[in-house]
């Protein structure tokens, strides 16, 4: 790991900063850097990551977007009284969450009612140049946290630098872009890595890749990968590996919270369950049957419970059964993660990748520009890249 004192700040800003996720990962930074907890879930500190280079947590300067005025430290009492965060541990970094919250800036609340599209991607790249240059700032990480939004189709128009320049200028209802795209084009314009940790479309488009190669900035994606999704995918290399054919696999999800309340809308899910039901079938290399439910239970809070019924044939035709049940909550399981891709991705920008990291496909359901799924094969070609990039130049 690098020196505080010779890699420089970096900052990581945050869509949907005053969120759970969000707040939780800012808190837990704090507290990483005065060593007040263990890194329990940050795969970057494991012993499989020595010397990568990756800056270190008090290097880390949070800022970001949101439509919530909450400020993080009510959040972070909030999430204290639900029982996410340790007693006391809001106080001892009531600075830090202070700090943070001073940096966040008002995001896009419905860009398909903002007339000047274009202005508003302005708006948001000189957002980014400003935090980076106020704070003097070596380089900035963007993480899509926001909700999950509908799916927005990859239409032909945004295939190309060209045309989706075209489509930011044209007030035309049928070209709006997903304000997720909005907040990716922005980060690279601004020459920010960007990582979407939600299904919704972000850096998705052709148009944005060529604009990532283009200007020489890495992105990664999608779908953060902390609960159900990270179960099947170290179970189905060995179902392939036994030979055992899947015939079905389906899921209830019960959620709480935010995400629960946002997934409840039927035009928001879809993007969430199809990027789970692709891990089997990708895996397999043959559909299974079974369905993924997501249902919104407010008394849940913010955990989350999540159950798998799997039907699979034996030898002799011999039919069986697994199941199993997950328990955890997914901020506490998503925010060191959001941790790790910041570092991750501040230092492959650092030391020149662009375009889509299929290397970072370890930490996401759907992983753009990546077709394993299998978890010990994402986990060693992750092991693998930051080896290299610890590597002297």
């Amino acid at each position: 790991m690098t020196d505080p004192d010779n890699g420089g700040l970096v900052g990581v800003w945050l869509i949907g900063a005053r969120g759970s996720v969000a707040t939780t990962a800012i808190t837990g930074a704090a507290a990483l850097r005065d060593r007040i907890v263990a890194p329990a879930g940050c795969v970057t500190e494991s012993p499989e990551f020595p010397d990568s280079g990756l800056p270190e947590f008090a290097q880390l300067v949070f800022g970001g977007h949101d439509v919530a005025e909450t400020p993080l430290r009510k959040r972070a009492e909030q999430l204290e009284h639900a029982g996410l965060l340790p007693r006391g541990l809001p106080e001892l970094v009531s600075a830090d969450l202070s700090a943070a919250d001073s940096r966040i800036l008002p995001g896009i609340a419905d860009s398909e009612q903002h007339h000047d599209r274009q202005e508003l991607v302005a708006e948001l790249v000189r957002d980014l140049r400003s935090f980076r240059q106020t704070h003097g700032l070596a380089r900035v990480v963007v993480v899509n946290l926001s909700d999950t939004e509908a799916p927005h189709p990859e239409r032909a128009e945004h295939s190309d630098l060209r045309s989706l320049r075209r489509a930011l200028r044209e007030q035309r209802q049928e070209k709006v872009l997903a304000p997720s795209s909005l907040y990716a084009c922005a980060a690279l314009l601004a020459n920010c890595s960007y990582a979407d940790f939600t299904p919704s479309t972000g850096a998705r488009l052709p148009a944005l890749d060529e604009l990532a190669r283009r200007n020489g900035v890495p992105y990664a994606g999608s779908d953060g990968k902390t609960g159900e999704t990270l179960v099947k995918s170290a179970l189905l290399p060995m179902f392939s590996s036994r030979a055992l054919h899947i015939r079905s696999w389906s899921g209830t999800n019960l959620l709480g919270g935010g995400d629960g309340r946002n997934l409840s809308d039927p035009t928001n899910v879809t993007s969430k369950t199809s990027s789970k039901h692709r891990v089997v079938d990708e895996s397999l290399g043959y559909p299974v049957d079974g369905r993924v439910h997501i249902d919104y239970v407010p008394d849940l809070g913010e955990s989350k419970t999540a159950w798998d019924h799997i039907s699979f044939a034996g030898f002799l035709g011999n039919g069986m059964t697994m199941q199993f049940t997950w328990q955890g909550r997914d901020s506490a399981l998503a925010a060191p993660l959001v941790l790790d891709l910041a570092r991750l991705l501040s230092r492959a920008h650092e030391r020149g990748h662009r375009g889509a990291l299929r290397e970072l496909g370890f930490f996401f359901k759907d992983p753009v520009g990546l077709d394993e799924h299998r978890l010990p094969a994402q986990f060693e070609m992750l092991r693998s890249f930051a080896r290299e990039l610890g590597k002297d130049e």
